[in-house]
């Protein structure tokens, strides 16, 4: 058996483990950071927590014997990214990588493009504004200094404690979240700017195509750096290079 660690938290992480794991000869883990409460059933062995640094993560790997370390955490875990490449590094492992491409602005968009949520609490002005903010829980702390807004916050796991924010509504919801949906919600509440991060996909997109359709600003938070590995932007993409690797059982004639 050839031991595989994944480094999970998307939807694509568990969409590749569940593809690997079809593989007889491939023993899969998946990798969560704990930071969702009632994560989805992965369908694979689980490890929750972290590791302890690149150099904890490089002492799991070795003591594990895993022979393939695959980063498919969100575009904005650049840390874990940049500990995932430097472990692999110190352990000898090689690694590959998903990442998932960034939504592109199209006719009809309207983004103020930032370099974190911290500007983009600033980028909302001065002016009370309506605002929607789907960043997650984790930053949402940084609007307290913008409490001018109103607010109306979505996360899978509720925000504790709730932000000295005056006006703020919170909406617990898990995605995928549809263009027509997205776009009811988004006039119910009269939102007139959003704040999103580029995560790209499918299923968080319907807020940006709805801002589209009703002239609604997107303050949109740029994707932080990751370090230079071998990657495939797609869940089958990075299937085949693993293939690649480590040939299936059955293409050896055995």
């Amino acid at each position: 058996m050839t031991n595989i660690l994944i480094l999970g938290g998307t939807t694509e992480a568990r969409q590749l483990a569940g593809k690997l794991a079809a593989r007889a000869d491939l023993a899969v883990t998946l990798s969560l950071a704990g930071r969702t409460e009632s994560p989805i059933a992965q369908g694979v062995p689980v490890r929750v927590g972290g590791f302890g640094g690149a150099q904890g993560l490089a002492a799991y790997l070795k003591e594990t014997g895993t022979a393939l370390l695959i980063d498919a955490t969100h575009p904005y875990a650049a840390r874990i990214s940049a500990n995932a490449a430097e472990a692999a590094r110190q352990a000898g492992v090689p690694i590959l990588a998903l990442r998932r491409p960034g939504w592109q602005p199209v006719a009809g968009d309207r983004w103020t493009l930032v370099d974190s949520v911290a500007e983009a609490a600033s980028a909302l002005g001065t002016a009370p504004r309506r605002v929607f903010l789907a960043i997650g829980r984790q930053e949402a702390g940084a609007f307290e200094a913008a409490s001018q807004h109103h607010y109306l916050i979505r996360s899978v796991d509720p925000v504790e404690p709730k932000l000295t924010l005056p006006d703020a509504i919170y909406l617990l919801a898990r995605g995928p979240f549809p263009e027509t949906e997205e776009r009811a919600l988004l006039e119910k509440h009269g939102i007139d700017a959003i704040v999103s991060k580029n995560s790209g996909g499918e299923a968080t997109y319907g807020k940006i195509a709805a801002a589209r359709a009703l002239g609604i600003e997107v303050i949109m938070v740029r994707r932080p750096s990751v370090p230079d590995v071998s990657s495939a932007e797609t869940v089958d993409q990075l299937a085949a290079k693993v293939d690649h690797l480590f040939e299936p059982v059955a293409e050896r004639g055995v």
